[in-house]
């Protein structure tokens, strides 16, 4: 996995002070800052495309957002990809949902916003073209996330965090030259924004 990189997101104007003593617990108290992970690599299981046989069961990969790092499986973890799914912590009450927006101008958790966390028969970010985070084009056999989709999610430590899958490719390289015979694909690249203090503001 390439070095996970930060860069400042600035809400409103170039510079936004929040008061210290604000009373208003959905508030955040400082600016916020975008987090940028790329290629974190979470291959799926080796199947002979032949028969549909798995010939090697791959380990889910298992992220920390409040930490920005991987992590044990035993360890306090938010989200878990393997290929296209990912998965919630549900022993830890991590929960998520998928709104419809523009990463920038989601400003706060929205109330319409259906929270759930993963069962032994679903998950809390559907798998599948076109009902999650992505869509597969059967023609061109690639994976590209749905423009407009923003993961929420509800950490560990019960914090809010608003996230966009911005590749599926190693590299992050544009439409064109993803060549699924050759491209590593299951690499993914993404930002994030954790609000620390439990607001529902981003």
């Amino acid at each position: 996995m390439k070095t996970i990189q930060k860069f400042a997101f600035i809400l409103g104007a170039a510079t936004v002070l929040f008061s210290c003593d604000n009373a208003d617990n959905n508030s955040p108290d400082l600016p916020l800052e975008a987090i940028l992970v790329e290629d974190l690599a979470a291959p799926n299981d080796l199947i002979d495309r032949n028969t549909n046989q798995v010939l090697e069961v791959r380990p889910f990969q298992y992220f920390s957002l409040e930490k920005n790092e991987l992590v044990a499986e035993n360890e306090d973890w938010d989200l878990a990809f393997k290929g296209t799914t990912i998965r919630v912590n549900n022993t830890k009450n991590v929960n998520a949902s998928i709104v419809t927006g523009i990463f920038e101008e989601i400003k706060e958790v929205p109330a319409s916003a259906t929270f759930a966390t993963d069962t032994e028969t679903s998950f809390a970010i559907p798998t599948g073209s076109g009902t999650g985070w992505y869509n597969y084009n059967s023609a061109t056999f690639t994976v590209t996330p749905i423009p407009g989709r923003v993961i929420l999610v509800k950490t560990t430590k019960g914090n809010y965090v608003k996230m966009e899958i911005l590749s599926y490719y190693k590299g992050n390289p544009p439409l064109e030259q993803i060549d699924p015979r050759t491209t590593p694909s299951a690499h993914y690249t993404f930002r994030y924004i954790l609000q620390p203090n439990g607001s529902t503001k981003f």
